[in-house]
């Protein structure tokens, strides 16, 4: 048997071609994974940034034992649930969003409901209502393309 030669073997090699993110192009499934995956990250960015708070790298002087008992449990739990929904929404699994959703809708419960803890920040209860209603158009859009 006679091997190929080399000549043959370097015209054949070919450079990667790596194509362009190309959002139109894109079914609604990738485009919801995206958006969780997106969203994933913010979500380890606050978990970050909540257990920052806690352990008292950053925030006021005194660190975390100065503010209220109830800025400490509520940052306590979004610190915890932030980076559990970071791990569901990047694996893309279906808890993920489920934890994800608890989260921001307890965000917004707290910014509402508890002024208190957070104030009440009208930014971030929009940002949270247009990325729940985001991710319920996408989510619908991807259910739809799915064959019966």
């Amino acid at each position: 048997m006679s091997e190929p030669r080399t000549d043959d073997a370097i015209k054949n090699i070919r450079p990667v071609q790596v194509t362009v993110f190309d959002w139109v192009g894109m079914d609604w499934g990738g485009r919801l994974a995206l958006f969780l995956r997106v969203m994933g990250c913010v979500a380890m960015i606050k978990g970050l940034y909540g257990w920052a708070q806690v352990c008292g790298i950053i925030g006021e002087p005194g660190g975390f034992e100065a503010h209220i008992q109830s800025w400490q449990v509520t940052t306590a739990f979004f610190a915890v649930i932030d980076l559990v929904a970071a791990v569901g929404l990047w694996l893309l699994a279906p808890w993920g969003a489920v934890v994800w959703l608890t989260s921001t809708v307890a965000l917004i419960v707290v910014h509402v409901f508890l002024p208190q803890v957070y104030g009440t920040n009208v930014f971030v209860i929009a940002l949270c209502l247009l990325a729940i209603i985001a991710y319920l158009g996408l989510a619908l859009m991807a259910a739809r393309e799915q064959p019966r």
